[in-house]
């Protein structure tokens, strides 16, 4: 399996509205995903109030590759995102077997 952590840093003052696109935009897209095993959306905390988070578990790097492509490993921009995103970081990691 797969883990795919992806975190976003909002603009100054727009995490509101990120936070608006998060809830609406990105939580359904992702939940309805096929190859994804669980998810994990996960919001600002004081001490990092414009940073948005999202933890998937794929079942596989094909099922990955079917839903981001071939540059898997580059960071997706949705449209819905334009000038309210600053910074985008993008990891991967094998899961441990339990």
């Amino acid at each position: 399996m797969i883990v795919r952590i992806f975190r976003v840093v909002t603009e100054p003052g727009q995490r509101a509205t990120f936070e608006a696109f998060f809830r609406d935009t990105a939580v359904p897209l992702m939940k309805g995903t096929d190859g994804i095993e669980d998810i994990t959306f996960c919001l600002p905390r004081p001490e990092t109030p414009d940073e948005f988070a999202i933890v998937m578990t794929w079942r596989d790097l094909d099922a990955l590759k079917a839903f981001v492509g071939e540059d898997w490993q580059v960071p997706h921009i949705h449209p819905g995102e334009a000038g309210i995103v600053k910074e985008r970081h993008l990891h991967h990691y094998e899961r441990l077997p339990t």
